[in-house]
Order: structure tokens, then C-alpha cells, then sequence
């Protein structure tokens, strides 16, 4: 295993060196978590080479499309000037379904300044972690990924399917926590651990969830920026993994009608560096008002950062009412009905896990939205809303209903902007904006059905 903290450029040209490794992926997260970048020879990679992209590579759209005027040209040069890739050493893996011996590196994006490109995922993500820093406060997450496995699907007009497994069929009914449901698919899951050991992803349980063909993995908690790397590789994992089974593996937030939804639960804490201690927690081991502070900011946020958690159209479709999904901003002790959940757990696990994110956020994008919520929270000392000690199911919507709503409210939160910086929310929301305005020129089967002939 590598001792990834510290990990210099030397010691990963040694690394690359004893594994042989003959190429190299430069990965950069873009927007959409979209793996972006240059595959180089190895003699090609070295800690000088001052490789280049494009700055609108990590600003576009889903589709690929991005604005054609707008205040996103505030931010993105319209010349389209480069930017400047540095490799983070502690972040190389092994590739392991390449037939050569290749390794991937994620890049961070600078500009010809050498500084942070502010609207790149990853540079967001480390701009809130470094406001925890500054007050000597470690935070820690751990995300729990759903997704679904499915039968291959090439016309986007067929709806999906789960796959085959093998006993020949595929399943009709919820199988949630079903031992034999996930061994129908062992050969598949057999690569995954296999890859994710090679790549030393630090991935704990598997389970299958409610829906036909639905999975969890989760993660062990650690340092958000290590765990968003670790999220992003996963998830190309699985993918790769799946196609090698003839089944295709989606992180969409809503595949298939009349199934639960796919999320990416986070679980956070936060540690004081100079003591070890769960600042949630008390010395008698009570909550702190660091700990309601942080509910309270979550609360207070999550509603106008609907649009970092739910970042699709689609996304919308899994936060409906009694779908295993969260309609509300509630927080409980050990209730899945709401948004914000409190794990019983001893006091130094304290934690709160937000239950709101979809599996399709981006996961540098997503733990840095949740941590600015919280941090806010603190920051600005707000009290949370009662416990709810019932079914949240039973309360009123709460959350933006559509990607056009959490926009709107993502632009009009100054505090949200002030965290996580102006220029990325100004770069993200217009490109949304593209991402809806071309989602509303399509036209759904559910609008020819009923609209054609009866109105």
C-alpha cells in the first residue's frame, strides 16, 4: 500500500518505475465528473512537462455544450486560453483492466499565474477543506454510492432493464439486503473488488438495495479530497467492470420508473487536529453546539445547493415521497424519512450523514457543498429545526422540485457563493442553464401518450 500523504514527484516516478507502467492517463475531473485529459508515454511524463488543456474542458456541460454568451464569459476567457495540469503524486493508480502496464493520475487545474483554477472541481473542494484547516479542524466523510446494474442498452429510446444474472433471469421484485440477489452477480462484483484492490480503494461493504439491480458500496471514512478521488475512480471502475459482463452499471439518480432512486449518502465529522476530539461531541459525551450548528447550516443550505446535490433533471425524479428519498430538510436520531441523519453511534463516531445527495453528483462538487453547508452553519451559529422523532414522509416538500427552481435559488444564496467561490457557481449555473434549455427541446413519451389526442 502507498503512504499516499506527502507522496512527492519522486517518489511516484519511482512508483511508476517498479510497476513497469509503459503509459499514463492524466485525468482531470471535469463539471460533470466526466474523466477528462491526456493519455502520455512514460518517457513523456515528467514533473516539468507543463502539460496543457483547454480551460473550458472542465467547464461544460454533460452534452458536451456550454454557453454561447452569458456571464460565463465573465470567467472563461471567449480567447479559450489553457490551462496548466500539475499531477497530485498521491492520487496514482494502477489502471487494471489495461493490457499494458498503465497508471492514471488526477491533475489539479492552474492558471498562468499558478493559481487554482477556480471553478475546477477539485479546487473547490480544496477551498473548503483549507477553511476547516484554518480553524485546525480536520473534516472527515465517508460516502455510501448506490447504482444500478442493467442490461445493455444502446437506443436511448428503450427503457432499462435490469440484466441477467446467473441463474438465467432477471429480477422482478425488491431483493433489499438479499445475500443471493448479489451473488447472481458475483463474477461481476469478483472483478470489482479485484480492481478496486489493485487501485487500493478503500472500499468497505457491498450490499443490493431496494431496487431490481440496485448496489451499494460504501467507503471508509477519510479526508474529503482523498475520498472524492477514490468516488471518481470508483465509479469508472464499475463501469469498466460491467461492460466486461455485458451489462452496463449507471450512477443515474433515476434509471428505471417504479424504482428507488440511486444516492450518494455522505456521512461528515469533524476532528480538532490539536486534540484528536469529535468536535460534535462533549466531553460527557452529549452533542455539541458545534454539532447542532452544523445541522442547523445544512438546514439552513441544502435547499439552495439542491442544484450540487441533484444535478440533472433526473435528478429531481428520486426525491419523491416514500421512495427511500428525502422530500424535506428534517433532521433525526437514527430516521431514514429525513434529509439529515443522526447514526447512533458512540461519541467520538459522532456524525451526521446528509441523505439529500444523488448518486450522480459530482463527488468533489457534492462533498464540498455539504461541508460548506455545515461549515456555514457553524460559522453563523444556526440552531437547527426540531428533531423529528416521526415520519418525515408525512411533512411537506422542502427541496427545490425541478433543476430550474435549484438554480435559481443556487444563484440568489450570497453565502453559498462566498464559500465556494463566485466564479465557480457563475461557470456551474450557466452551464446547467444549457444542460435544462436543451433537456425542455425533448419530447417525452409520457407527453405523447397523454397530450397527443386528449387536449
Amino acid at each position: 500500500m502507498v503512504v499516499r500523504e506527502q507522496f512527492t514527484f519522486s517518489e511516484l516516478e519511482n512508483w511508476l518505475n517498479q510497476r513497469r507502467v509503459t503509459e499514463i492517463e492524466c485525468l482531470v475531473p471535469d463539471l460533470t465528473g466526466v474523466a477528462r485529459g491526456k493519455i502520455l508515454p512514460r518517457e513523456k511524463f515528467t514533473e516539468d512537462r507543463g502539460m496543457r488543456l483547454p480551460e473550458v474542458v472542465v467547464a461544460m456541460g454533460v452534452t458536451g455544450e456550454f454557453p454561447e454568451e452569458g456571464p460565463y464569459y465573465d470567467v472563461i476567457t471567449p480567447t479559450d486560453r489553457d490551462m496548466h495540469l500539475r499531477p497530485d503524486p498521491s492520487t496514482v493508480r494502477i489502471v487494471p483492466w489495461a493490457v499494458d502496464p498503465t497508471a492514471q493520475v488526477i491533475h489539479d487545474c492552474y492558471d498562468r499565474d499558478g493559481v487554482l483554477v477556480p471553478y475546477a472541481p477539485r479546487s473547490v473542494l480544496r477551498r473548503v477543506c483549507g477553511l476547516f484547516e484554518d480553524r485546525g479542524w480536520n473534516p472527515v466523510v465517508a460516502p455510501e454510492l448506490e447504482f444500478y446494474l442493467v442490461a445493455r442498452n444502446t437506443d436511448p429510446d428503450v427503457p432499462l432493464k435490469p440484466p441477467v444474472g446467473r441463474s438465467g433471469r432477471s429480477e422482478t421484485s425488491r431483493q433489499a439486503y438479499s445475500i443471493d440477489a448479489v451473488n447472481e452477480f458475483d463474477p461481476l462484483f469478483e472483478d470489482v473488488y479485484d480492481y478496486c484492490e489493485k487501485m487500493e480503494l478503500n472500499v468497505d461493504t457491498l450490499i443490493h438495495e431496494v431496487g431490481a439491480g440496485q448496489m451499494e458500496i460504501n467507503f471508509f471514512h477519510a479526508h474529503p479530497l482523498g475520498l472524492a478521488d477514490e468516488v471518481f475512480l470508483f465509479k469508472r471502475t464499475v463501469r469498466e467492470a460491467a461492460l466486461r459482463h455485458d451489462m452496463f452499471a449507471t450512477f443515474m439518480a433515476k434509471p428505471i420508473a417504479g424504482e428507488p432512486g440511486s444516492a450518494m449518502h455522505v456521512h461528515q465529522s469533524v476532528i480538532d487536529k490539536a486534540t484528536g476530539r469529535n468536535i460534535f461531541s462533549n466531553e460527557d459525551g452529549t452533542p455539541s453546539k458545534e454539532f447542532y450548528w452544523y445541522v442547523g447550516g445544512l438546514q439552513r443550505y441544502i435547499p439552495a445547493a439542491m442544484a450540487l446535490f441533484a444535478p440533472y433533471v433526473n435528478s429531481y425524479r428520486r426525491l419523491a415521497r416514500f421512495t427511500a428519498a428525502p422530500i424535506n430538510i428534517q433532521w433525526g436520531t437514527d430516521n431514514r424519512t429525513v434529509g439529515i441523519r443522526s447514526p447512533v453511534a458512540s461519541p467520538t463516531a459522532r456524525r451526521i450523514e446528509n441523505r439529500v445527495i444523488g448518486a450522480d453528483a459530482n463527488p468533489y462538487v457534492a462533498l464540498a457543498a455539504t461541508l460548506a453547508c455545515g461549515w456555514l452553519g457553524i460559522q453563523k451559529r444556526i440552531e437547527p429545526m426540531p428533531e423529528c422523532k416521526g415520519d418525515a414522509y408525512l411533512g411537506d416538500y422542502q427541496l427545490p422540485r425541478s433543476l430550474g427552481e435549484a438554480l435559481q435559488a443556487l444563484r440568489e444564496e450570497t453565502d453559498l457563493a462566498d464559500v465556494l467561490g463566485k466564479e465557480f457557481i457563475t461557470v456551474y449555473t450557466e452551464i446547467k442553464e444549457v444542460e435544462y434549455a436543451e433537456f425542455m427541446k425533448v419530447i417525452s413519451p409520457w407527453e405523447r401518450e397523454h397530450l397527443l389526442l386528449h387536449v
